[in-house]
């Protein structure tokens, strides 16, 4: 294999990360079929997302009588528990935009929270290298845009200083922001969750939601809204959906339009070798492409003292397959039907027969 010939990396790894969640006691496993709890307000989705959104109206609202519903067996399953883990300072958003704002803010209130809740971090910075005068000119349209959104203590710096910062990266430029840092995001999701029971909220696990009915019983109009799943249902006034890469069908199957269509995207990563970890400090990210809604493949730290190069980004053949072997050829034919590009989607067949060739070989 390629990797063999790589030897500062130790193996490949891919965004599927096995959390084992302790299931505490006021995690409740659905309804039964003879008796549908009822609530003012069901959120639909136990990622971050969902727990944040259903942890503020618990803060917000205490009065009322709040649930979420997890299709997977512990929250955070997907994309929330699956990510480099970085906590982003605002430097990319388009100025003015809601996104700007957000993320500065957020930057400072997760900060907050996370000293609170006793959430470990690091707050290890970030470095915006470029290698060419190309990127040097982007670079300077990057610093100009997060020096607008008011990112905090943010530095334009020679190549010469880089080492400062970074001893083993070279470059021409480097943006420095000091206030970027990491944490491992499923934790804050569970923390969000312990907060949400401690308000009164109810969370039910392996509930997946199949269907929404509007129940058209005059003695019960109080709770017009039955969500069910297979073999379990909940009544409640009012539902939020936060699905992530099933928002799409959540909306389909509540009678809404599923527009915009959800597009998965696959990304693996490359483990740092442990005698080579103490080579890389913080954040190393190139400057961004701007032909790609990416921001580059990036050295990234990870709490256990781990270094991850990646992602890369290929077309996904299921919305949460994180393996070759987890994939169908069904939605692959989907995917590249709603490709944003031919060059994308001739791309993304290239990697994906190459994976299919791995898997072919045991590899």
């Amino acid at each position: 294999m390629l990797l063999q010939k790589i030897p500062s990396f130790s193996r490949l790894l891919t965004t599927q990360q096995v959390r084992i969640v302790a299931v505490n006691a006021w995690v409740r496993r659905g309804s039964t079929a003879s008796y549908e709890p009822k609530y003012d307000v069901v959120v639909v989705g136990g990622g971050i997302i969902g727990m944040a959104s259903a942890r503020e109206l618990s803060l917000r609202y205490p009065h009322l009588k709040l649930s979420v519903l997890e299709k997977e067996d512990c929250l955070a399953a997907h994309q929330s528990g699956r990510n480099s883990g970085v906590i982003h300072a605002g430097i990319y958003y388009k100025p003015g935009s809601l996104k700007a704002k957000l993320c500065v803010e957020g930057l400072h209130l997760s900060y907050k929270y996370f000293d609170e809740e006793g959430i470990p971090y690091k707050k290890c910075g970030k470095l915006i290298v470029a290698l060419n005068e190309l990127e040097v000119k982007r670079l300077h349209d990057l610093f100009e845009r997060a020096t607008l959104n008011g990112v905090p203590d943010i530095k334009l710096i020679e190549g010469s200083e880089i080492k400062n910062y970074e001893p083993h990266c070279k470059g021409l430029k480097a943006i420095w922001s000091p206030h970027t840092g990491i944490v491992d995001w499923g934790l804050v999701t569970e923390h969000y969750g312990k907060n949400f029971r401690d308000h009164g909220g109810s969370i039910y696990l392996d509930f997946k939601v199949t269907g929404f009915d509007l129940v058209k019983d005059e003695a019960d109009a109080e709770y017009p809204v039955r969500v069910f799943s297979k073999d379990k249902a909940v009544r409640c006034k009012y539902v939020l959906t936060c699905g992530g890469l099933q928002s799409d069908l959540l909306a389909e199957l509540s009678g809404c339009s599923g527009d915009p269509h959800i597009v998965p995207f696959r990304g693996e990563y490359l483990l740092l070798s442990k005698e080579k970890a103490h080579l890389v400090r913080g954040n190393i990210y190139p400057v961004p492409d701007p032909r790609f809604p990416f921001l580059g493949v990036h050295f990234t730290p990870r709490m256990n003292g781990d270094i991850w190069l990646g992602p890369n980004a290929i077309l996904a053949f299921k919305r949460e397959g994180y393996s070759v072997r987890s994939q169908q050829a069904v939605c692959l034919l989907h995917r590249l039907r709603l490709s944003v590009t031919s060059q994308a989607a001739a791309y993304d067949v290239c990697v994906m027969a190459k994976s299919c060739h791995s898997y072919l070989k045991g590899e």
